[in-house]
């Protein structure tokens, strides 16, 4: 039995009415629904009304899919690195930076970070995906540990541990944010920068 779903925008139920985009926002929502694993392309297909055989006039398999899906995220987040990296003058300002812009781009890619933080390593795509995360998390280390340096950040907190809270933090609203609702993307990033920061900030900075 599968549930209810409302057909993206501008989409028709039955062949045509999905271009690439709105398929994989649909495989997206059923992997976040059902698990990656457990969601087999005869799913997806019931799902958005086509034939196995249409499914794949779009994507080669279903890795392909959720490959597409975990890029789209850990880029948007790569790219907030990156220009955090760029712009800011110290690596405190990079710090809050990112921690912001983080919170953006949880919101503007809800589903695809969801997926993004129940991947397990289960597949080659998977492993992929976590190597790219790991590297995420050290790149944010180093700034943690650069606003120390900087007297910004208290030291007595290992910049490994600050890190895994930080993002603790900010993946945990995946649980509860619901677009549309009473808070806003802004109101939510200028509130966990505060928590944040505030509780990492070293006395008298």
């Amino acid at each position: 039995m599968t549930s209810e779903t409302t057909a993206p925008a501008g989409a028709r139920r039955g062949r045509p009415g999905y271009d690439r985009d709105q398929v994989l926002a649909v495989a997206v929502q059923l992997f976040n629904e059902q698990g990656y694993d457990a969601t087999s392309v005869a799913d997806l297909a019931e799902r958005l009304g086509l034939t196995k055989s249409a499914l794949y006039h779009h994507f080669a398999s279903k890795d392909e899919l959720l490959a597409l899906a975990l890029d789209s995220a850990l880029t948007a987040l790569e790219g907030v690195l990156d220009e955090a990296e760029l712009r800011a003058e110290s690596d405190a300002e990079r710090l809050r930076d990112v921690i912001a812009g983080a919170v953006e781009v949880l919101i503007d890619h809800l589903p695809e970070v969801t997926l993004l933080l129940r991947v397990r390593g289960n597949s080659a795509t998977e492993q992929q995906a976590l190597e790219r995360r790991r590297v995420f998390d050290a790149r944010v280390a180093a700034l943690v540990a650069g606003a120390q340096s900087e007297g910004w950040i208290r030291a007595d907190v290992d910049a490994a541990i600050a890190t895994r809270l930080i993002f603790g933090m900010i993946n945990s609203v995946v649980e509860w944010y619901r677009p549309g609702g009473p808070i806003d993307r802004d109101a939510l990033a200028r509130g966990i920068l505060t928590v944040v920061l505030d509780g990492l900030r070293s006395p008298g900075s």
